[in-house]
């Protein structure tokens, strides 16, 4: 590599001093924002996310007859361990104790009005977190839903690598300074041999 190339990459990156009240002292810094005088509320969060896949792995899927076993099973074990394990993956959350997680799926067999790009099948999945704590949950609802997806992906991918993982967003936020609710709240999700 050539001298000008390697004096290229050592030179530092300049960034925008942050906003008051961020979570950055100075650029390139980081930390967690104190919630220490922050009251326990009650806070709940619910995030949704799709896996898109052929319709014969949807198929094999409700018959139980993927070679790693209960799909559905194992990505809500998943899903709801990765909640409780956010504060590993993203680094600044705060460990809290959650009161409550769910993870549900709704099987879709046909999902072309969802996503008309896409003619196959679909697993819905929409998690549910909720806490008594200074601070909200949509980081663990969020990574309870993209965990379980790529858990199904995992199950299933021994039978069809072009499955894609989609649409993962949050879809309600109660109990903070400010809720958050774009939509009206859905239906309770059901997978095939009850709810989850």
């Amino acid at each position: 590599m050539a001298k000008s190339q390697i004096s290229n990459l050592q030179s530092p990156i300049n960034c925008p001093a942050p906003a008051s009240g961020s979570a950055a002292s100075e650029p390139g810094a980081v930390r967690m924002v104190d919630v220490t005088e922050k009251p326990a509320t009650d806070r709940f969060a619910r995030a949704r996310g799709y896996v898109l896949m052929q319709r014969e792995t949807l198929r094999l899927l409700q018959a139980g007859e993927l070679p790693k076993g209960d799909v559905l099973a194992t990505a809500r074990l998943a899903g709801i361990l990765a909640a409780k394990r956010t504060p590993e993956l993203i680094p600044l959350c705060h460990p809290l104790p959650l009161s409550s997680v769910e993870v549900h799926f709704r099987l879709h067999k046909e999902v072309s009005t969802l996503f008309p790009e896409h003619h196959g099948s679909a697993v819905e999945i929409e998690a549910r977190v909720r806490v008594r704590g200074p601070t909200g949950v949509e980081m663990e609802a969020l990574t309870a839903v993209a965990v379980a997806a790529l858990t199904i992906y995992d199950m299933a991918k021994a039978v069809d690598q072009s499955m894609t993982l989609t649409g993962i967003r949050l879809l309600e936020k109660t109990g903070g300074k400010s809720d958050y609710r774009p939509e009206a709240p859905a239906s309770v999700a059901v997978e095939k041999g009850g709810e989850g």
